[in-house]
């Protein structure tokens, strides 16, 4: 479909319209496009969130740190295994890698794509190391009843199948209510937010270099009735088409002459208040990572009275329940291979963020006479004391 600017010369054929007034003039209208959105997934959301959004990258960044430093605790039924190959395992997951670092990036794959993959490799006496396979590079291989079956895993010409039927590998996942496979990343929800947070960005840096200029309607209006000639109407057109057009350029000011006006249509940065903008967009990425925005220091945020409050928040709606439904997961999966009956959990006493929780808990059972010492430790989650008897 042909284009029609709204300075196209009419042909010599086509009858101009009736004309009520001697002078001859022009108006070079800018209209908005239709808003172009950011690709999803999780090539798309580490690029342009984690990689080039400060907001994203904090709250990724958090959440990941605090989840892994959260230390393993491993049950046997009700006795507590300080040694073990699982906990070595967990430790020390291969050669060069540390138990925390696994657990940041498994995080991080399932922060930002929604799923999260882990592969055990085993030996001759048993499970020695685990490895994350990234997201983007994994195809969930289903059978004929549509169940998982199998995980393809691929990088470049080189591809590989991995079951899932012996417990090779583990595939975590949050909620998706539209895919049965694969999860749904929480950066997702938010990437209107984030379009708004990078384009604001790129606009006022636009801006900036161009010298800051709003963008309306370019009049024409002589003063006689002599109109403008072909050449100087082919440059001005060139000139409207090449070099003000893109948000590159936004901005760039107009060399007006020969009875030419700019008349200013556009919203200034004042009028669309930049700042607050990028504020409601930040408050709403955190807002889907369960980040408290007080901790990302964004401004106009009071929804809790201190920072310690926003910290315990922060622990108890986001980290805790991320890192719960991970241990049940990885416990579930590597588990069995190790015995029945083992059971993994994150170790909560030693959660910097809910200290002040803990001694109020302590304090309680400490002051409360009508509970023994092994009540008070099961109250507390430590295990009763061994109790030894003397024989005659």
């Amino acid at each position: 479909m042909a284009l029609h600017w709204p300075w196209r010369r009419r042909a010599a054929n086509e009858n101009p319209p009736l004309q009520t007034k001697a002078a001859q003039g022009f108006v070079a209208l800018q209209f908005d496009r239709e808003a172009r959105w950011s690709q999803g997934g999780y090539t798309g959301l580490s690029r342009q969130g984690f990689m080039r959004n400060p907001i994203v990258y904090r709250c990724v960044r958090l959440l990941a740190e605090a989840a892994a430093a959260t230390p393993w605790l491993l049950y046997e039924g009700r006795t507590e295994h300080t040694q073990h190959p699982l906990l070595d395992l967990l430790s020390h997951p291969h050669r060069g890698a540390d138990g925390a670092g696994l657990f940041e990036t498994l995080y991080g794959h399932l922060l930002l794509s929604g799923n999260a993959y882990l592969e055990r490799v085993s030996s001759g006496s048993g499970p020695c190391e685990l490895h994350l396979l990234r997201p983007d590079r994994i195809r969930v291989v289903t059978g004929d009843n549509g169940w998982p079956l199998a995980l393809c895993y691929g990088v470049g010409a080189s591809k590989r199948t991995i079951p899932l039927d012996d417990g090779q590998a583990l595939h975590l996942k949050l909620f998706h209510p539209l895919d049965d496979h694969y999860g749904f990343a929480p950066l997702e929800a938010a990437l209107m937010a984030l379009d708004i947070h990078n384009a604001s960005g790129v606009w006022n840096k636009a801006l900036l270099d161009n010298s800051a200029r709003p963008s309306g309607a370019l009049v024409y209006a002589p003063a006689d009735t002599a109109r403008l000639t072909e050449a100087q109407f082919e440059r001005l057109k060139t000139e409207l088409e090449e070099g003000y057009t893109g948000a590159a350029k936004a901005g760039r000011p107009l060399l007006l002459e020969g009875g030419l006006d700019w008349k200013s249509m556009g919203l200034s940065p004042r009028d669309m208040d930049f700042i607050a903008a990028k504020n409601a967009a930040s408050r709403d990425i955190a807002l889907a990572f369960g980040v408290p925005p007080m901790l990302l220091g964004i401004p106009g945020d009071n929804t809790y009275a201190n920072y310690a409050e926003a910290n315990r928040a922060f622990y108890r709606l986001t980290v805790i329940p991320l890192i719960t439904r991970t241990a049940k997961a990885i416990g579930n999966w590597l588990g069995p291979v190790y015995g029945a009956g083992l059971r993994l959990e994150p170790d909560f006493d030693r959660i910097d963020g809910l200290s002040m929780e803990r001694d109020a808990l302590w304090q309680r059972v400490s002051a409360a006479p009508f509970l023994s010492d092994d009540e008070k430790r099961e109250a507390v989650g430590y295990a009763r004391r061994p109790h030894k008897f003397s024989g005659e």
